[in-house]
């Protein structure tokens, strides 16, 4: 691979500050990636917090002159290969159309979920395609030893023809859009043809500015006729579920993070009598995604982690809220530009209550 020059915009306050839900310090572990690679230079960084750009720059030795608050001053400045994107997700429509528009970076790789708005999600796509900019989105468990394993179960046949994907976490959104990314990537890389749901919305819960459902329980179904159950909540309506994903075939069944079983990943079919389970060494997901998007900028090939992949999960989510709001199966592709669950929180038709 050849040398690959790295940038992050959004670097955020130091890793011993982190705020589950306002700061996650995820520009610290793209940083530490690029840094682990051989062959990449993590070189500038830009926050509108200078302060916070300059502790970064000095946890990964970047040159003072290197560091911005603008982000398109640094790009111009520096013209780095690929830049990472790790703010607030409201901010990251605007940021990945303005870098992709520079026609600087070969590649933008930005933390998840993608935008507030499903206008704004298709916006960072379609802005990536028109100016031939690599676009990925940081659903790094594709790269974790766990979901690797069940991938290979699934791919080695030993629950038969998948039937069903099943989804048991915190939330649809913020949480839910690794898992949804995956069920896609279970289902054969496609996107629903419908989607109904229904949510429960009365403790605020805003994540990194945008709100999340407190309970949620949503169907959908592709194309091939998998279809797919997700059940959201804590300690509510994930327990429904009973793991963060189960995939069910035609002759066993997939159990990834099942609850209460010393097992990552385990299955069962008629053969073996029972479950058979695996604990697997854990990794450090970011870097083998970070490592993989400079790769594909090199060979061209399509990233697993394409803004068309995660275009597909996203659509699923706002589906969902836009199903709970009209009462009603959504067909798909979504024609809804906005985010329903934002916007009946603003119409009072949902009254969160902040209970912090």
């Amino acid at each position: 691979m050849a040398n690959v020059t790295a940038a992050v915009i959004g670097t955020g306050p130091e890793p011993d500050n982190i705020v589950w839900g306002e700061s996650a310090a995820m520009a610290y572990q793209h940083g530490k990636a690029y840094s682990d690679l051989s062959d990449c230079d993590l070189v500038a960084c830009a926050d509108i917090v200078r302060e916070n750009a300059a502790d970064f720059a000095a946890e990964f030795d970047i040159d003072d002159e290197n560091v911005f608050e603008d982000h398109l001053e640094m790009l111009r400045a520096i013209e780095p290969d690929v830049v990472s994107i790790a703010t607030p997700v409201p901010t990251h429509a605007d940021l990945v159309v303005t870098s992709a528009e520079t026609g600087i970076p070969g590649a933008i790789h930005c933390e998840k979920p993608m935008a507030h708005t499903w206008s704004g999600s298709k916006r960072m796509v379609e802005a990536a395609h028109e100016h031939d900019v690599q676009l990925t989105f940081n659903h790094q468990r594709r790269f974790h030893p766990t979901w690797q394993k069940a991938s290979s179960l699934l791919e080695d046949g030993v629950i038969g023809e998948l039937e069903r994907v099943e989804i048991g976490g915190k939330n649809l959104y913020d949480f839910g859009s690794h898992l949804f990314d995956l069920c896609n990537h279970f289902a054969g890389e496609r996107g629903a043809e419908w989607v109904m749901g229904q949510i429960h919305y009365t403790e605020e819960d805003v994540r990194y500015g945008v709100h999340n459902e407190n309970h949620g329980l949503a169907s959908w179904s592709y194309d091939n006729g998998v279809h797919g159950i997700a059940s959201t909540g804590y300690g509510s309506g994930a327990d429904v579920i009973g793991a963060s994903q189960r995939l069910v075939g035609s002759e066993g069944i997939i159990e990834i993070q099942p609850d209460g079983v010393d097992a990552d990943v385990r299955y069962r079919n008629e053969e073996t009598g029972g479950w058979e389970s695996f604990e697997l060494e854990g990794a450090f997901a970011i870097g083998r995604a970070i490592e993989h998007v400079c790769e594909c900028l090199e060979s061209g090939e399509q990233p697993v982690l394409s803004g068309d992949h995660a275009l597909r999960a996203t659509e699923i989510i706002f589906a969902v809220w836009e199903s709970a709001r009209q009462r009603s199966r959504i067909d798909l592709p979504l024609e809804a530009e906005g985010n329903a669950l934002t916007e009946l929180v603003d119409a009072g038709e949902l009254s969160p209550v902040d209970t912090s």
